[in-house]
């Protein structure tokens, strides 16, 4: 899938970082099963603080739009994290001995402080672009992630995983938060994004969100 039209032009703008995080070691192993339980549960630990700090960012978001169609966008998405995602995370962790309780008062992760205090910044010194520019590569990279490991996946361990960002319901979100990227670009930077002075910075935005995700990954095979 596509994701709208600008979040491509970011993808490629991003390079060789864009490969690095979504065909990093630790998704690799996602796929063909061999990734240990122990890096498994860490990750999720440390993805269910990201989380929270990724629904606040999205909460955030509401504050920057523009229009009642930007915030039903942003606060749907807040939505989804908070009741859905989540949840998802503290299932699975439960289903392992690690109640929510021990979920939240997990200690957070260098990795995870750079990347979700870099979100955040970007939303508090930016506008709503600057801050979508930095939330795309978690979404759309799951997405993405998980089309491709449910097709080429050659072990069940993380079907669960796998599916959750292979399903129908998430890759719409990804539909969602692309129509939503293309429509807050176009109303900021007119018609023709990469012509305004504002594109590289937004692409920067971007690579380095992408690079923190790849951090992220390699947090988790570092338990």
């Amino acid at each position: 899938m596509s994701y709208g039209t600008v979040f491509p032009l970011w993808r490629d703008a991003a390079g060789r970082a864009w490969s690095d995080y979504t065909e990093h070691a630790f998704v690799q192993a996602l796929g063909d099963g061999t990734l240990p339980s122990r890096a498994f549960l860490h990750y999720l630990v440390q993805d269910y603080i990201f989380l929270i700090h990724f629904s606040r960012a999205w909460a955030l978001a509401v504050t920057k739009a523009e229009t009642v169609e930007e915030m039903r966008s942003c606060a749907g998405t807040v939505n989804a994290l908070i009741n859905d995602e989540i949840a998802l995370h503290v299932s699975i962790c439960g289903a392992h001995g690690i109640s929510e309780a021990d979920l939240q008062v997990a200690d957070e992760g260098r990795a995870n402080l750079a990347y979700t205090r870099y979100v955040l910044d970007a939303g508090h010194s930016g506008d709503l672009v600057d801050l979508l520019a930095s939330l795309a590569p978690c979404v759309m990279g799951y997405g993405e992630i998980g089309l491709r490991l449910s097709k080429a996946a050659t072990s069940d361990r993380y079907r669960e995983w796998i599916g959750t960002y292979a399903g129908a319901e998430y890759q719409a979100t990804c539909c969602d938060a692309g129509a939503l990227i293309d429509s807050a670009v176009n109303l900021r930077l007119g018609d023709r994004p990469t012509s305004s002075p504002r594109w590289g910075g937004l692409c920067r935005r971007f690579r380095t969100a992408t690079r923190l995700e790849a951090d992220f990954w390699q947090m988790g095979l570092d338990p």
